[in-house]
């Protein structure tokens, strides 16, 4: 499948970024995501600042774009 962005992460997301992000796909909040992870909000926040961050976009949308064309969250239902 081609991708829109096909660059690679120059720095991999971590386990629990990887989750985070997942949830996002999910269309959760940063409360949502702690509760589920059972983490602080401000833990929340900061794993979802980085995931966009090593994604090189500016906001949740786009981070989930970019995972979804980089493979690293699946497009089926949950």
């Amino acid at each position: 499948r081609a991708s829109s962005d096909p660059r690679p992460l120059a720095e991999p997301l971590t386990r629990r970024e990887v989750e985070v992000l997942g949830l996002m796909a999910q269309g959760r909040t940063n409360p949502e995501i702690a509760r589920e992870l059972v983490i602080a909000r401000p833990t929340a926040k900061t794993h979802v600042e980085r995931v966009i961050r090593k994604l090189g976009v500016s906001d949740r949308t786009q981070a989930v774009v970019r995972a979804i064309d980089l493979g690293l969250v699946g497009t089926g239902p949950s």
